[in-house]
């Protein structure tokens, strides 16, 4: 018994004693972060008053909705997995490919939430912000 409680005494030691730093992860040779933490970065938030129209829509979606719907976002994983289900390619998974959504689709969307996506009220994104992300996103002219 005291031989095996001195055993664990020194593994105790020996991981105190051990350097506490993580050893530093490298990526590729050119710099930057290694493969596997790569990932699409979110827009900046456009500047000025979130009221007001005439926003870019792109930035607006990638700001607002790009942590979900940008590549390798739950949102993007989940919508490619439904279209693939239903006979279409992995790429109408990500909204900016689609081509069947309306205008008045993507705000009701929005608004109401669906499955797996929360409802986002007026504070989260105004009106005019998700007047200018549907018409960004609705290609389809119904």
């Amino acid at each position: 018994m005291k031989r095996a409680l001195w055993f664990v005494w020194c593994a105790a030691v020996a991981v105190c004693w051990a350097d506490p730093a993580p050893p530093a992860v490298r990526g590729p040779a050119g710099g930057g972060p290694p493969p596997m933490l790569t990932y699409q970065m979110r827009a900046p938030q456009p500047a000025g008053d979130r009221q007001t129209g005439q926003k870019d829509g792109r930035a607006l979606f990638s700001n607002r909705c790009g942590a979900c719907h940008l590549a390798g976002g739950m949102g993007t994983n989940l919508l490619t997995k439904e279209r693939v289900a239903a006979g279409e390619a992995p790429e109408s998974g990500l909204l900016a490919n689609r081509k069947d959504l309306t205008v008045d689709f993507i705000k009701a969307v929005v608004r109401r939430g669906k499955l797996a996506m929360p409802r986002l009220t007026r504070v989260d994104v105004t009106d005019a912000e998700l007047d200018a992300i549907a018409h960004y996103l609705g290609k389809s002219g119904g």
